[in-house]
Formats: structure tokens, C-alpha cells, sequence
């Protein structure tokens, strides 16, 4: 049974689980938009927009040591300084206005090694290359 039990385990260790997310995220921060597999896609969905939400918030104070807490919170759980300056500095402005959902997911059908179901996650509202 599997009673009360939270989270996606992806078929990883809890080490290794942490690892795919974090470099799933950085990913998708830093190209806005990822093809993925959709239980992969499902699992960095909630965490990628708590990210964009801890950085809304940052710059709605005038404290700026709350700012730096932001910062830190968010380097914390990604890989690439990079990808949290663009966090903080692109993003959050962009969706300041946006109650929420800031991620998209688009199914994209089966892999063909495999037959597992692909996923293209990417942020809203971004700009078209």
C-alpha cells in the first residue's frame, strides 16, 4: 500500500532523484522550454513555479535582505548561478502580474525507443526565437 507516501520516485534513488530535478530545472530556466517525459514534466512542474513565485516575492520588498534570502533559497535547490540570475532578473518582472502558472505541458506521444510518453514543458508568455 502505498498510504500517505508524497512525490514522484521516477524509478531513482532519493540522491538521484534530486540530481534529475535540479538539472531539469536548470534546464528549463535557462532554455525555457524542454522535451522531457510527461512523468518527469509533472514531477518539476509545482517546484519550477514555487521557484518563479519565491523570486515574485523578493521583489515586491524593500527589504533587500529579504531579496538576498530569496536568492539563496533558489540557488539552493538549482545547479547554475546563471539560471537563477535569469530567475531573478528576467523572469520574475516578466510575470509579476500572473497569479500563478507560469509552466505549460504539451503532450507529445510516445518515444520511439521505448513507448514512453513524451512531454514538452515550457514557460508561458515567453519570447519566440
Amino acid at each position: 500500500m502505498r498510504h500517505r507516501v508524497a512525490g514522484k520516485h521516477l524509478g531513482r534513488s532519493a540522491d538521484q532523484r534530486r540530481a534529475l530535478r535540479r538539472g531539469l530545472m536548470t534546464e528549463l530556466f535557462r532554455h525555457e522550454r524542454i522535451t522531457t517525459t510527461e512523468a518527469k514534466a509533472r514531477a518539476i512542474r509545482a517546484e519550477a513555479e514555487k521557484l518563479i513565485t519565491i523570486a515574485k516575492r523578493s521583489l515586491a520588498h524593500e527589504d533587500k535582505s529579504r531579496a538576498v534570502h530569496a536568492r539563496r533559497i533558489v540557488m539552493s535547490r538549482l545547479n547554475s548561478q546563471e539560471a537563477v540570475a535569469k530567475i531573478f532578473d528576467e523572469l520574475a518582472p516578466r510575470y509579476e502580474a500572473r497569479p500563478g502558472g507560469y509552466t505549460r505541458v504539451y503532450k507529445l506521444g510516445l518515444r520511439k525507443g521505448d513507448a514512453s510518453q513524451m512531454a514538452l514543458i515550457e514557460l508561458v508568455d515567453r519570447e519566440e526565437a
